[in-house]
C-alpha cells in the first residue's frame, strides 16, 4: 500500500486515504454478528487507521476537550450526537474570501460595510470593478449627516476615466472554465454583467469629486443604446475590455465600451481585433433627494475623443427629434396595423387554413419568474442591472432557440431601458416572445426577441415593467443549410398591443439604420 504522510496539509488526501483503509482492513468478521452485542469494529482492530482519522479531524476542527476511544455499537450508530456522526459528515467551507481576512493588518482595519464588497458573489470580473469602486467610495459612503452636495463642478478628460480590463483566458483556466459556454465561446450573460459593472465603475471615477465632506451621486444604469457583437468570442484567447466616457449632459453620461480579442497572436490590427462595442447611458441622482443631480463636465482632447463626442451628440439631438419622425409614422400607422393584423386574424377565425410558415406571437412565448435575493444586489443595495441582463439574454436565447429549432447565434442587443429599480426580495416575472422575423436573406434569417421583466407583488396585487430588453439573433449558415427542409416561420401578432410593439420596434431599427447609413 501506498505511503501516507501524516504531516500533508490537505485534508481532502487524507480523506481519500482513510476511505481506502477503511475498506482494506475491513474483514468479514466486522460483518459477522459476535457473541456479545456490540459488532465487531475494523476501526478497532487497526491502530494505524485509528491515527489516521484522528490526525484528519484533529486538523480540520477546532481543539475539543480529550474525546473517549472511538467506538461504534449498534445502538449509537444511528445517533446524532455520537461520535460516529463525525464518519458521516462531510464539512462545508466558503470558496470566497473576505477582503477583511487578506489585509496583514485586518484587526487593525475597520470593517467596511458589507455594501461595498457585494461583487463577491458575482463574477471574478465584476468583483474587481466593485472592490475598485469601493476605494472610491470608502472615503466618500460616510459624510456628516447633513453634508451638502458638490457645490463646484469640475472638468475631467476620458482620460481620466478610462479603464482596462484583462481577462488572460490563455493562462488561467479556472477563469476560462468559469466563462466557457457549451461551444466553446465566451459566455455572453456573464460578459453583459461585466460590462454593466465596468460601465459603473468608469461613472463614478468621472462624478467623483475627491471631496469627503460632499455626499456622493447616485448613479443607475439608465439604458443600454446599443451592443453590437461583431465576431464569435473564443474562450482560450486573451480577452480585453476598455471602456471611457464620451458624452455627459447636465445629469447624464453615456459611456462606450469596447471588448477587443485578436483574431490570432499575429495580428496587429486594432479594427480587426474588436469583438463587441456598447453604449451605456447612467443617470445622476441625489443620493438624499433622489432628484436629478449635475455631473462633471467633459473636455476631450484627442481627435478620436472629439469624434465620438460629436457622434453622441448628434445621437441626442435625433433622440429629441425621434417625436416629430413618430407622428409623421403615425399617420399611416393605421394601414399598416390593419396590414399586420390580417394574417393573425385568419390564425385566429381560420387556424386550418392559415399559412403553415406563419406563427402567432403568442405562441412564441417563455416565461421566468424568480426572487430577487441579497446576492444579487449592487453597491447601492438593489439589484445589480448587470444580473436582471443576464438573465434576460438566457430566456432571449433559449426563446430563439426553441423558435428556429436550432442553436441561434446572438448578434445584437437592440436596447435596453431600465425604468424602475428592482429590489431584493422582489418576485421577478420575465416574458420573452419573438416580435418578428426578418427573412429577405434565407441562409441567415433575422429574429428579434423581446424580453419585459416585471416587479410583482402579489400582497398589494401590482405588478410593474420593471426592464425591456430587445435582442438580436440568427443561425449559422452552415447549421441553416443542413436543415434545408426546414424554414423560419414568419411571426404575426393577433391582437392591436402586439401589432402596435411590433411597429415600434420595427420603427426604431428603421431609424437607427439610417442613422448608421448617413454617417
Amino acid at each position: 500500500m501506498q505511503r501516507v504522510d501524516l504531516d500533508s496539509k490537505k485534508p481532502t488526501t487524507f480523506l481519500l486515504y482513510a476511505f481506502q483503509l477503511f475498506h482494506h482492513f475491513q474483514t468479514p468478521e466486522a460483518h459477522t454478528p459476535s457473541s456479545s452485542s456490540t459488532k465487531t469494529d475494523p476501526i478497532e482492530k487497526n491502530p494505524l487507521l485509528q491515527l489516521l482519522l484522528k490526525t484528519l479531524f484533529d486538523h480540520q476542527t477546532p481543539a475539543k476537550s480529550p474525546q473517549k476511544p472511538i467506538s461504534r455499537t449498534t445502538q449509537d450508530s444511528m445517533d446524532s450526537n455520537s461520535n460516529s456522526s463525525h464518519f458521516n459528515t462531510i464539512p462545508v467551507f466558503s470558496t470566497l474570501t473576505s477582503p477583511f481576512e487578506s489585509s496583514p493588518h485586518a484587526d487593525d482595519v475597520p470593517r467596511k460595510p458589507l455594501s461595498l464588497w457585494p461583487g463577491m458573489y458575482h463574477s471574478p470580473v465584476t468583483n474587481a470593478l466593485w472592490e475598485a469602486r469601493s476605494n472610491i467610495f470608502e472615503i466618500l459612503l460616510d459624510p456628516p449627516v447633513d453634508a451638502p452636495p458638490q457645490s463646484q463642478l469640475l472638468t475631467k478628460t476620458p482620460f481620466q476615466s478610462r479603464t482596462t480590463i484583462l481577462y488572460n483566458f490563455s493562462t488561467d483556466y479556472i477563469l476560462r472554465e468559469q466563462y466557457r459556454d457549451p461551444w466553446n465561446e465566451v459566455r455572453i450573460g456573464k460578459l453583459l454583467e461585466d460590462l454593466d459593472a465596468l460601465a459603473g465603475t468608469i461613472s463614478v471615477k468621472h462624478c467623483s469629486d475627491d471631496d469627503s465632506m460632499t455626499r456622493p451621486l447616485l448613479l443607475v444604469t439608465a439604458s443600454v443604446d446599443k451592443m453590437v457583437l461583431k465576431k464569435p468570442i473564443s474562450v482560450d484567447v486573451d480577452l480585453k475590455m476598455v471602456g471611457a466616457v464620451i458624452w455627459v449632459g447636465r445629469s447624464s453620461i453615456e459611456i462606450q465600451l469596447e471588448v477587443t480579442q485578436p483574431t490570432n497572436e499575429e495580428s496587429s490590427d486594432a479594427l480587426e481585433s474588436i469583438a463587441l462595442t456598447a453604449n451605456f447611458i447612467f443617470v445622476a441622482r441625489d443620493s438624499k433627494t433622489g432628484k436629478a443631480a449635475p455631473v462633471n463636465r467633459l473636455s476631450p482632447e484627442t481627435e478620436q475623443e472629439k469624434l465620438l463626442y460629436e457622434e453622441a451628440e448628434a445621437r441626442k439631438l435625433k433622440k429629441r427629434k425621434r417625436g416629430d419622425d413618430r407622428k409623421e409614422i403615425e399617420n399611416g400607422e393605421v394601414d399598416r396595423l390593419k396590414s399586420l393584423l390580417a394574417e393573425g386574424r385568419i390564425f385566429c377565425d381560420m387556424p386550418a387554413l392559415a399559412d403553415r410558415n406563419t406563427i402567432l406571437l403568442r405562441d412564441t412565448r417563455l416565461e421566468n419568474s424568480l426572487i430577487c435575493h441579497p446576492q444579487q444586489r449592487n453597491i447601492h443595495g438593489r439589484i445589480f442591472g448587470g444580473f436582471l441582463m443576464h438573465r434576460a439574454f438566457e430566456l432571449a436565447f433559449s426563446t430563439a432557440y426553441v423558435f428556429a429549432g436550432m442553436m441561434p447565434c446572438f448578434l445584437e442587443v437592440d436596447h435596453v431601458d431600465f425604468l424602475k429599480p428592482v429590489d431584493v426580495g422582489d418576485l421577478l416575472r420575465l416574458t420573452s416572445c419573438v416580435l418578428y422575423t426578418e427573412l429577405e436573406t434565407t441562409d441567415q434569417p433575422l429574429i428579434n426577441v423581446e424580453v419585459v421583466a416585471h416587479v410583482t407583488r402579489p400582497e398589494l396585487r401590482s405588478s410593474e415593467v420593471s426592464n425591456t430588453f430587445y435582442f438580436s439573433f440568427t443561425v449559422h449558415p452552415e447549421v441553416n443549410a443542413m436543415k434545408n427542409e426546414f424554414r423560419i416561420r414568419k411571426v404575426v401578432p393577433a391582437t392591436e398591443e402586439e401589432a402596435r410593439r411590433v411597429l415600434e420596434r420595427m420603427d426604431a431599427e428603421s431609424l437607427q439604420l439610417a442613422k448608421n447609413i448617413n454617417k
